[in-house]
């Protein structure tokens, strides 16, 4: 068989898989192409907790998926002149004050606030306050 072949049959085989999942799905073909039938939604509507409800969302599909969770102590900027002055024992001002709550970002995404605990003689963060899905929604844009 030809390369040519080779590619046409797997093109076919992987849209017969696709027409397979979305009709278990009950996604009409009409409505599954990119036509004008294709309902667009909004950020906003997602606000509405009545639409991601726990029951009709199946999240087994995404729990493995790695993220990246890091905790931000502050900010600040410089210059490059003054960079290249730092040394071992400099000392940078950050833009936020002691006693002042982290920011927890998972994949650079800010879900939550926090304070350091130590915990077994290890580093750990107590969630103080956690940024609901609309607003996070909302910062998005």
């Amino acid at each position: 068989m030809s390369d040519e072949t080779e590619q046409a049959v797997d093109q076919d085989a992987m849209a017969d898989e696709w027409a397979a999942a979305m009709e278990e799905q009950g996604v009409s073909e009409e409505s599954a192409g990119a036509g004008d039938d294709v309902e667009k939604v909004e950020a906003e509507s997602l606000q509405d907790s009545s639409v991601l409800k726990q029951g009709d969302v199946k999240l087994d599909v995404i729990l493995d998926i790695p993220v990246t969770i890091s905790m931000e102590i502050g900010r600040t900027r410089l210059s490059i002149r003054n960079l290249l002055q730092l040394n071992q024992g400099s000392v940078i001002e950050l833009d936020r004050l002691a006693g002042e709550p982290l920011d927890v970002l998972v994949n650079g995404t800010l879900v939550a606030h926090g304070e350091v605990v130590v915990v077994n003689e290890k580093f750990g963060l107590r969630l103080t306050d956690v940024i609901s899905p609309a607003e996070r929604i909302k910062n998005l844009k």
